[in-house]
């Protein structure tokens, strides 16, 4: 699933490509992805163009002139640049062209990503978005903050960093990534993670999050950015999919286990 680093190095990629372009047309090929009414969609965005494209943790808004798009890639969702002319992949559920023949393809092998068009004074009140937490580098997120929302929580820390509410954009490869740089065992419950421990997932997540986002973000399995763009922060992992691997710091052995059904990687010695 792309994370905020692979979503933001979409948004980077695509800002460079497709900005102030006209929309000329609109091919819908399935429409359970968008949640407002197909016509509507259509009628919105043909002759307007994108004037920016800002993200809200894992999700890209496409800002129009009175609107904005919004774009969840969810488990597989890319976005491809085409010529018109190009025959349409069976995966390509959403087709937006341009004047100058260039489409906009959205692409999800398994369907799941979603789109939706507000109005622009209806965003902060937009459902997916007001829930959204502290990105990973905002200022809002401190050692307080976190403390504040982990109290009370018996549910293990992994579970709790994949919580969108809290920090917005944290997936599982960057969430067993956060865990180890702080030494935090991923199975601990969230009310038992300390002042000085919540100083650390903060400075760790800033940290990881800066430098994957400068590595175009991690391409494992089904992440690309689809736009001429691999990630290689793979090639920095320490712990995530390097399961019998040996432990960057100690030497131990990294494990894999699952919490909350998501797969998990944590060295023993290292996050006691």
């Amino acid at each position: 699933m792309p994370e905020i680093a692979e979503v933001e190095t979409v948004r980077n990629v695509l800002k460079k490509q497709i900005l102030n372009k006209k929309i000329k047309d609109v091919n819908i090929i399935y429409d359970k992805i968008i949640e407002n009414n197909p016509d509507e969609f259509k009628k919105i965005l043909i002759n307007n163009s994108f004037k920016d494209i800002l993200r809200r943790g894992k999700w890209l808004i496409f800002e129009l002139d009175k609107y904005y798009l919004l774009s969840h890639l969810r488990m597989e969702g890319k976005y491809f640049l085409k010529d018109h002319k190009e025959e349409i992949n069976k995966h390509e559920h959403l087709i937006i062209t341009f004047t100058d023949n260039i489409d906009l393809r959205y692409h999800d092998t398994r369907k799941f990503g979603r789109m939706k068009i507000v109005k622009k004074e209806d965003l902060e009140n937009t459902e997916e978005i007001k829930k959204q937490g502290m990105e990973p580098n905002s200022k809002g997120l401190t050692k307080e903050y976190l403390k504040d929302k982990f109290n009370n929580k018996k549910l293990p820390m992994k579970t709790i960093l994949l919580d969108q509410t809290i920090i917005s954009g944290l997936g599982n490869i960057y969430a067993d990534e956060v865990l180890f740089q702080s030494q935090i065992n991923p199975l601990r419950k969230a009310s038992t993670i300390s002042l000085e421990e919540c100083a650390k997932i903060v400075s760790s997540t800033n940290e990881i999050i800066t430098n994957a986002i400068k590595n175009g973000g991690t391409t494992i399995r089904s992440y690309t950015s689809s736009l001429g763009v691999s990630g290689s922060y793979q090639n920095y992992l320490k712990v995530h999919k390097r399961e019998g691997k040996n432990c960057v710091v100690c030497g131990n052995i990294i494990k894999k286990i699952k919490i909350g059904g998501r797969s998990t990687y944590y060295c023993e010695h290292c996050q006691k």
